[in-house]
């Protein structure tokens, strides 16, 4: 199991359980099996599941002149920028995700501060 290869410890039941709390559907396509955002009834992800998602999986933000670096462990990336993509959130007009880095590009005028304060925000909310 790749997991293993990397050094993690985990279950099957355990990653299952993680799949499932994300909300994950899996898919059959030409490049095999995946697990990806399903398209149905939510298209905006609740406040509550982008901190969480933030909360676990974002390591590290770095500012750069083209937008905001956000770090993550292999493999969580597409998740991680999925959910912010579908967030709708102001100052974003994107991101683009590799396997463990992605890019979160601003709306014009707005720069990497700006989104590192959002995400931020986000991350230290209290849904209380």
């Amino acid at each position: 199991m790749r997991l293993a290869e990397l050094g993690h410890q985990a279950t099957q039941s355990t990653i299952s359980r993680d799949l499932e709390e994300l909300g994950l559907a899996r898919v059959h396509d030409a490049d095999g099996v995946r697990y990806v955002l399903p398209d149905a009834a939510s298209a905006t992800p609740s406040s509550a599941r982008l901190r969480r998602l933030l909360t676990e999986f974002s390591v590290a933000f770095v500012r750069t002149d083209v937008g905001l670096i956000v770090r993550t462990p292999p493999g969580a990336a597409n998740v991680l920028a999925e959910s912010i993509d579908r967030a709708g959130l102001a100052n974003v007009a994107g991101t683009i995700a590799g396997d463990n880095t992605i890019l979160v590009v601003g709306r014009e005028g707005i720069g990497a501060t700006a989104i590192d304060n959002t995400l931020t925000d986000i991350m230290e909310a209290n849904d209380g």
